[in-house]
């Protein structure tokens, strides 16, 4: 079941936020949401499978291995909300370890239509399971949920995949604050994070040798001919991945290859760009442990408990709110 969107991300918003982000004085940017429409989820799925991004089959290890003794430290009864569920494949682990001892009420909250699909068709086979959908900003859907939930229930709330590291540090605090401010005391999060590690391993990750990453952030610019009716010369803009030693992130760009102008009708702009400029449509922020446990008392969270995967360093991390 899918609730219906109300109106998460419209033509009129997806222009403003390509006008703002485009007329930036000094680094042009785009929103990293933006990056993920029918064909960028598409595309995303594939990245998770190639052999040089570690950090999906890392996250998937630890649900496997550890989906029973996280259930076991929360209480209940429980309905699980998760932000930004993807296809839901990874998320199997949990659903099914909760649904062996209650029935369970399961709440993805995706701005992808086509994931939420995805999610309904993946995971629709688990016994004592409902699935309801929500076409939504991640807030907004999760303060959608509390509020229907049943007198005497939990929360668990799914932040995975380390989706935390697009925010930079003082923001993704500033995110898990507001969604502290959503639950209520006992409820729980559990919290997906990359850890730090060489930018021999890390770079590659975003720079696959098939170019997969590449034409995933390059249909941004598509997207944006799309539904915007801009004319973006793809050929004429490649794919960069670099590491900021500074912020210990991966930061994804779109450089132009020439001095170029791009009309933008739908935002009401047109943009000119110099030769080797770029557009900046993402960071991965990288984390080390006890940052996590820090980043959770300021946004008033306990850290219950941390699981490692040694083989791709990342964390999943049981948060209780305080």
């Amino acid at each position: 079941m899918l609730v219906p969107a109300i109106a998460p991300n419209t033509t009129s918003e997806f222009a403003a936020d390509v006008r703002e982000g485009l007329t930036l004085r000094g680094q042009k940017e785009l929103p990293s949401k933006y990056l993920y429409d029918e064909v960028g989820s598409a595309l995303f799925e594939v990245i998770c499978h190639l052999p040089e991004y570690g950090l999906t089959r890392a996250d998937e290890r630890l649900l496997r291995r550890y989906a029973n003794e996280i259930v076991d430290r929360i209480a209940g009864p429980i309905a699980v909300a998760e932000l930004g569920s993807g296809s839901g494949r990874k998320t199997r682990w949990i659903l099914e370890a909760l649904s062996r001892r209650q029935r369970t009420s399961y709440y993805p909250i995706e701005i992808s239509r086509s994931a939420l699909v995805m999610c309904e068709r993946e995971l629709r086979d688990i016994d004592s399971l409902s699935i309801v959908g929500f076409e939504r900003e991640y807030l907004d859907g999760l303060c959608e949920i509390a509020q229907q939930r049943k007198p005497g229930q939990h929360l668990l709330v799914l932040f995975l995949g380390s989706t935390i590291g697009n925010f930079d540090r003082p923001q993704g605090v500033k995110f898990l604050a507001s969604v502290r401010q959503i639950l209520a005391p006992g409820d729980s999060l559990l919290l997906g994070t990359d850890l730090e590690k060489p930018a021999a391993q890390l770079v590659p990750a975003y720079d696959d040798a098939l170019g997969v990453t590449a034409a995933f952030n390059l249909n941004l610019l598509a997207r944006i001919n799309r539904e915007l009716d801009a004319d973006f010369d793809l050929s004429q803009f490649v794919h960069l991945a670099r590491m900021n030693y500074w912020a210990r992130s991966i930061e994804m760009h779109l450089q132009s290859s020439r001095r170029q102008k791009v009309s933008i009708p739908a935002a009401g702009i047109s943009i000119e760009f110099k030769e080797g400029e770029t557009v900046w449509t993402e960071s991965s922020h990288k984390y080390s442990l006890e940052e996590v446990r820090r980043m959770a008392v300021a946004a008033a969270f306990r850290c219950e408990s941390q699981w490692i995967d040694e083989q791709w360093p990342f964390a999943e991390n049981l948060l209780i709110a305080q």
